[in-house]
């Protein structure tokens, strides 16, 4: 039962989160602003709070790490760019192809293909069917789609981690993506993203 609480608590902190972000952050410093701020906050938490440093990383492993980072800070760069212009919602529904490709691309057992085919019927009944794909902004689908595809990659990278302590890998993984992410905020708000 942990898990699952944990699974919805997690869930409903990011659906919350990113409503606050949207509403209070996005006018004034943007979505790459907004980025910026939760990725480069959550790393400098996550390293003081997992001190990486004391554990030695071989290069392979550093190797690993970057990748997993690289991916993370535009899995959530691209989705918060995608809710500037369709709802929440939506993008998720669309960003969660990404892990659900991962999960049929991997899967060997029939009870795996009845499990995804549910996801994709439950996603399927998120998304404005009725009132037509031509009411969403393109580009918020495209960001949508390309953090669905940033969203895979975390998922085949963050398992190439799997033998390092999951507080190590997740603290340098974010000091990886605040990197990725911070030039493209300082660069859109500039000044304002430190007010």
């Amino acid at each position: 039962m942990l898990p699952l609480l944990a699974l919805l608590g997690s869930v409903t902190a990011l659906g919350i989160g990113t409503s606050f972000a949207k509403q209070l952050l996005f006018p004034q410093v943007g979505a790459q602003g907004t980025t910026a701020l939760r990725v480069g906050f959550s790393a400098l938490l996550l390293l003081a709070l997992w001190r990486p440093w004391r554990h030695a990383l071989t290069r392979a492993d550093w190797r690993a790490i970057s990748l997993y980072g690289v991916a993370l800070g535009l899995m959530n760069l691209l989705f918060y760019m995608s809710i500037q212009t369709i709802p929440f919602g939506v993008a998720v529904a669309i960003e969660f192809a990404g892990p659900l490709a991962v999960a049929m691309l991997s899967s060997r057992r029939v009870v795996d293909f009845v499990w995804m085919a549910c996801a994709v019927l439950g996603l399927g009944l998120l998304l404005p069917w009725r009132e037509g794909t031509g009411s969403l902004d393109p580009l918020g689908v495209f960001y949508a789609l390309a953090a669905a595809v940033a969203w895979g990659l975390y998922i085949v990278f963050g398992k190439r981690l799997s033998h390092l302590h999951s507080g190590v890998s997740v603290s340098l993984g974010l000091a990886v993506a605040a990197l990725v992410v911070l030039p493209v905020g300082v660069a859109h708000a500039g000044a304002a993203l430190f007010s």
